[in-house]
């Protein structure tokens, strides 16, 4: 699966064209959306608004083809879907536009507001004693910079939101270079449950790992540090920040497929 939404993600690259393609931030993600949309998250994939669904708000929106790509391997978004990425009239944008049919919960790319709105949602499903859904917030690690973040984090403890999770895609990088000398996240187990959070911190791109961490209820907000690398699974991407954004030429792009589809020399 992890595999195929790689495939997918080069296939929504080259649709992009020279509108570019956030290949960093996307690539880290795979295991995390496979195994949360394969494994944990309870949907109805014929239904994609059934009311007792658990709800997925991808927070750093710009990460947005592992969300496509993963909804294409659930079968909600077709071949074509893929193909019309970043082109005119499509309905498949750079960032998340709100579509409940489509299973994409809420519009995000405005970094930040993400765990707002999953507390927000949280906090309206325990209001409707539907305590059964839960809410998954993915984050990533440079999006801790927000103080937005830090302010939806007490509203969740204090609300006793223990319905949410929030997942952090920790790939060291950002837009321009190492989240460590941009703003440092030192400590961030620390910052976390100092604020009342259950905390674990977890190999990203394991998938028993992930599945292990995500499954678990707990009697308070967890959040799940995954430690991950930007651009996973293309050599030349792999912690390498100019690739937060960008255009492959025809030689990477073929090196980019042999790598992916597991044929490289």
């Amino acid at each position: 699966m992890c595999q195929n939404m790689r495939a997918d993600c080069l296939t929504m690259a080259k649709a992009a064209g020279k509108q570019g393609f956030h290949f960093g931030a996307v690539l880290s993600l795979i295991e995390i959306m496979a195994v949360l949309y394969g494994k944990v998250v309870k949907m109805d994939f014929n239904n994609p608004i059934w009311e007792e669904r658990d709800r997925v708000i991808l927070s750093k929106g710009h990460g947005v083809p592992a969300y496509y790509a993963v909804l294409h391997q659930m079968g909600i978004i077709s071949d074509e879907d893929l193909d019309t990425f970043k082109t005119d009239n499509t309905i498949f944008y750079g960032h998340p536009s709100m579509n409940q049919n489509l299973g994409i919960e809420v519009a995000t790319g405005s970094l930040g507001q993400g765990l707002s709105l999953g507390v927000g949602i949280a906090l309206a499903l325990v209001s409707k004693k539907n305590a059964s859904s839960r809410v998954f917030v993915i984050l990533g690690d440079g999006e801790c910079n927000e103080g937005s973040v830090w302010e939806a984090a007490m509203s969740a403890v204090k609300y006793h939101l223990k319905n949410i999770t929030v997942i952090i895609d920790c790939n060291g990088l950002q837009y321009d270079g190492e989240t460590s000398s941009v703003m440092p996240l030192d400590a961030l187990e620390t910052k976390w449950s100092s604020f009342g959070w259950s905390v674990s911190r977890i190999n990203g791109h394991n998938e028993e790992a992930c599945y292990e961490a995500l499954k678990k209820a707990s009697d308070r907000p967890q959040v799940v540090i995954a430690n991950t690398i930007k651009g996973k699974g293309i050599s030349f991407m792999e912690n390498n920040y100019i690739w937060h954004h960008g255009i492959m030429t025809k030689a990477q792009e073929e090196q980019a497929w042999k790598e992916v589809m597991g044929d490289a020399d």
